[in-house]
């Protein structure tokens, strides 16, 4: 009898999240006593606000929170987010269209599995964020990457779009305000790219996670508002995570067609039945309340942002877009590869991120993993002290490429 492989060739080709990787990496040397500043993960460092808190105490106490509930979730979740999604963003959709998920990853892959049958092309526009392939890989699809740069602030046009399109090409991967790079699209560019969508046949997976971390002049725009003729091709996926400071409370959701919903719900009733219902009423706080703390974050973040973008921006070698929303900037470092520093002459953005967590002691994710080299994705939702003596320090190392 032939040995087989002890994991599935599934299983087995799934890359770990690199994000995840290095923020664990900087925590177990933190826990050894190594002043790490980390910038890896994308979380806010805010605590999840008192009032969220208080309504998943009072749920604790609630038998019947302590029993099996619909898989797809709760229904006083479900009108809720119907509400929230009017409100913030102006689309109009009935709780039937929603399926309340174990965190955004969750929706992502279960709307992928619902969507693509094996050969199925994906097009994702890169920088990406990291699951977004694997999940497509996982469901049987095949991405297919479009590549932008900081030359357009990291934009994709129809035109990059139309060139990535084949006849297997099925759905498009579309992010504003984008991870990695806090990439914006503004509302035109928004318009002419469902419209290419519709007027081709293909559908739109839109991840809407950071609607409300916009800076400056940008605006968050929602897709299947801005061209309605998609919304029956469109699946929105969002989640409390980013917005409510919740990454740990996991309940994320999916907004799509009925008969797509009601296929992921099939799906997710075998998988995980009910979100954990303590976190879908403290959700259900969430989106119920007022954005006045994501308000406070917004104003933090923004800070931040323009520290860090003036700071990277001083380091020879290192171009740093300004970036419109979420909580990420995406510099080139390009300009320092190849150079010695300490000895060393990192030849790529991962091992210049070595370097610098080993030389610096900050930690930050490479452009590899999202399918960029020559980049790093540091997160600024982290402390102004933090945040200034982490890039102060890597100001320092890179400063002495030579």
């Amino acid at each position: 009898m032939t040995d087989r492989p002890r994991i599935s060739a599934r299983i087995g080709g799934i890359s770990e999240s690199a994000t995840l990787a290095v923020d664990a990496k900087a925590k177990a040397m933190k826990a050894a006593g190594r002043p790490v500043i980390g910038f890896g993960a994308g979380e806010p460092d805010f605590p999840t606000p008192d009032y969220i808190v208080e309504a998943a105490v009072q749920a604790c106490r609630e038998p019947r929170f302590h029993r099996y509930t619909p898989a797809g979730g709760l229904p006083e979740l479900k009108e809720a987010l119907a509400a929230k999604t009017l409100r913030d963003s102006g689309y109009e959709v009935d709780p039937a269209q929603i399926l309340v998920t174990n965190g955004g990853k969750q929706a992502i892959y279960e709307a992928f599995a619902t969507l693509l049958d094996p050969g199925d092309e994906v097009i994702v526009i890169a920088p990406y964020w990291t699951t977004y392939p694997e999940s497509i890989k996982l469901a049987g699809g095949v991405p297919r990457y479009v590549v932008t740069d900081e030359t357009t602030g990291y934009l994709a046009t129809v035109e990059q779009l139309e060139a990535a399109r084949t006849d297997r090409s099925k759905v498009l991967v579309f992010v504003s305000p984008s991870n990695p790079t806090g990439a914006v699209y503004p509302p035109e560019q928004v318009r002419e790219i469902g419209r290419w969508a519709a007027e081709h046949g293909l559908w739109v997976l839109t991840d809407e996670i950071y609607e409300h971390l916009v800076y400056g002049d940008a605006r968050f725009t929602s897709l299947p508002v801005e061209v309605p003729e998609l919304a029956d091709r469109t699946v929105v996926v969002n989640g409390v995570a980013k917005t409510y400071a919740m990454t740990g409370w996991r309940v994320g959701w999916i907004i799509g067609p009925k008969d797509v919903v009601k296929a992921a719900g099939n799906l997710q009733s075998h998988a995980t039945s009910n979100v954990a219902n303590v976190s879908q009423v403290a959700a259900l706080a969430a989106v119920s309340g007022d954005l006045s703390a994501v308000g406070e974050m917004r104003t933090a973040f923004d800070r931040r942002r323009q520290t860090i973008v003036r700071m990277l921006n001083e380091i020879p070698g290192v171009l740093c877009p300004e970036p419109q929303g979420a909580f990420y900037a995406y510099p080139s470092v390009k300009g320092v590869l190849g150079k010695e520093i300490r000895g060393r002459r990192p030849q790529t953005s991962a091992e210049l991120a070595e370097l610098v967590l080993e030389q610096a002691e900050v930690a930050v994710v490479p452009g590899e993993a999202f399918g960029t080299p020559g980049y790093l994705r540091l997160s600024y939702a982290l402390g102004d002290a933090d945040l200034a003596e982490g890039v102060g320090r890597l100001q320092k190392l890179l400063g002495e490429a030579g």
